[in-house]
Parts: structure tokens; C-alpha cells; sequence
């Protein structure tokens, strides 16, 4: 699960997608596509960006949910919270003796 994660948040576009979600959960494809082209001057097209957020909802950063015809997509910082819990409770422990 972490390798899709860290591959999610290596690309830029998803990292932005994550920042729009972000500030205004529960956007559709269209709210999503109509902010990054109006607000990030990215010219990507529907498709590409359904791509990027099938990548982040297979890392379990984006959760979606139907209501009628509509797709909405959530952000879930679940994930990163399980990383970052990860390496903090290893840095609890104390540091590990390293031998130079």
C-alpha cells in the first residue's frame, strides 16, 4: 500500500487535484477538471484527470460516492496519517545506534 501511495504523490497534477479536494471535498470530475484549468492553468483533459484520481483512489487517497448520475470524490488522509504514525513511533522508540 505505501508504494501507491508515494507513486500517487510523486506526480504534481495529483498532488494539486489533492490540494483542490482539499480545500472543498465532494467535487465531481467536472468541478475538479473546471478548478485546475481556471485556477492552476493546466490544460488536461477529462480523461487524464479521471486517470489521476483512479491512481489516488487506488492509494486510498480519494474515496467516491454516487448520488444519482453524479460521482463525487472525497479526499482521505487516512492513509497518510498510517505513514506518518509509521515513522513517529519509531522515532519514539528512541534513535537506533548507527555505527559510523
Amino acid at each position: 500500500m505505501a508504494d501507491d501511495l508515494f507513486k500517487a504523490l510523486a506526480d504534481p497534477t495529483r498532488r494539486t487535484i489533492l490540494d483542490e479536494l482539499t480545500d472543498t471535498s465532494g467535487q465531481t470530475l467536472f468541478e475538479i477538471c473546471a478548478r485546475l484549468s481556471m485556477k492552476h492553468q493546466l490544460g488536461i483533459s477529462r480523461q487524464a484527470v479521471s486517470q489521476h484520481l483512479a491512481v489516488l483512489e487506488a492509494a486510498g487517497l480519494v474515496e467516491t460516492r454516487r448520488e444519482g448520475r453524479y460521482k463525487f470524490h472525497d479526499l482521505n488522509t487516512a492513509p497518510l496519517r498510517q505513514i506518518a504514525e509509521r515513522w513517529l513511533a519509531s522515532a519514539r522508540s528512541g534513535p537506533e545506534e548507527s555505527s559510523p
